[in-house]
């Protein structure tokens, strides 16, 4: 089944909010995917020059300072970093294809679960209960977020394979439902430079909004787009550096339901999950039409 859980909020006055309220969106969605959860918080902008890069190492006690080193050596400054379980963010005064290359080469065995001036990916093999837990979900502040909690049907149940998917700099996909032609996207895509780390249909998803917003269309431009070469079931939600989308299928198969108010928009696959939300009682509730892309965004 799985579960999508998006949270955006219109206000800074709120940003400290946004790990307690999104934490119980997500744990709410565990019924819809007991295998493994994940989540992107955009938020706490890396410095002009430098941007921020989210790795993961199965191991609980990885010495991350070896990579700090590598790549101080590299760009002549050694980055600053924090650990969050088994996962470090490095603010890298560096380009990301110069950075991707450093890690690709000297750590083969860190994955890279993101790139960009705001976002930060993390998620686990797990219950969401558990990801929430280690991650510390509840106490993080930012902007807005995006969730997943996954039940396996596509690929095998691993952290790398575990949503949300980023291709893209600040971008970030998470897909309830399958897609039937991935494997020959994946094989385009990857001929146009895309680079995939594992074989979830979800991936290529991100991967095919990557290559598109490269070519410089508009997020919304990329998703309608998408509506003709992706063939399958799906709902998305997409998360960029000022806000996030929602795109339902043609026949819109997967569920999905929207909340506004004057203070946040958030989306869930049921309405459970927004229930525990302040003001929920006065919210604009509807079903997401097929076919039809929602998003919002801040002011640059």
């Amino acid at each position: 089944m799985c579960g999508i859980v998006g949270l955006f909020l219109k206000t800074p006055r709120l940003e400290d909010q946004l790990g307690h309220h999104f934490s119980r969106m997500l744990a709410t969605m565990g019924s819809r995917g007991p295998d493994s959860s994940g989540f992107a918080i955009y938020g706490n902008p890396a410095p002009p020059g430098s941007l921020k890069v989210t790795l993961q190492h199965p191991a609980d006690a990885f010495d991350w300072s070896a990579v700090a080193d590598s790549l101080g050596e590299r760009f002549y400054k050694r980055p600053t970093f924090r650990v969050v379980s088994t996962h470090a963010v490095f603010t890298v005064a560096a380009a990301e294809a110069e950075v991707r290359k450093l890690l690709g080469s000297a750590h083969p065995d860190v994955t890279i679960m993101s790139v960009g001036m705001n976002i930060e990916i993390m998620k686990e093999v797990g219950t969401p209960e558990s990801v929430i837990a280690r991650f510390g979900l509840e106490k993080v502040v930012g902007s807005h977020a995006i969730g997943h909690t996954r039940m396996a049907t596509e690929s095998a149940v691993t952290t790398q394979g575990s949503h949300p998917f980023s291709t893209g700099f600040d971008l970030c996909l998470v897909h309830n439902g399958s897609l039937s032609n991935h494997s020959r996207l994946r094989d385009n895509l990857r001929r146009e430079g895309i680079v995939f780390q594992t074989d979830n249909d979800s991936e290529v998803a991100a991967g095919y909004l990557t290559s598109h917003l490269r070519k410089g269309e508009t997020l919304a431009g990329s998703l309608t787009h998408a509506l003709q070469d992706l063939d399958g079931f799906y709902t998305f939600t997409v998360g960029t550096s000022r806000g996030f989308a929602v795109l339902r299928d043609r026949i819109a198969c997967k569920p999905a339901i929207i909340a506004e108010t004057d203070e946040y928009v958030a989306m869930a696959s049921e309405f459970r999950a927004l229930a525990v939300l302040p003001g929920i009682a006065e919210a604009r509730l509807w079903e997401p039409e097929p076919a039809t892309v929602y998003s919002w965004s801040r002011a640059a």
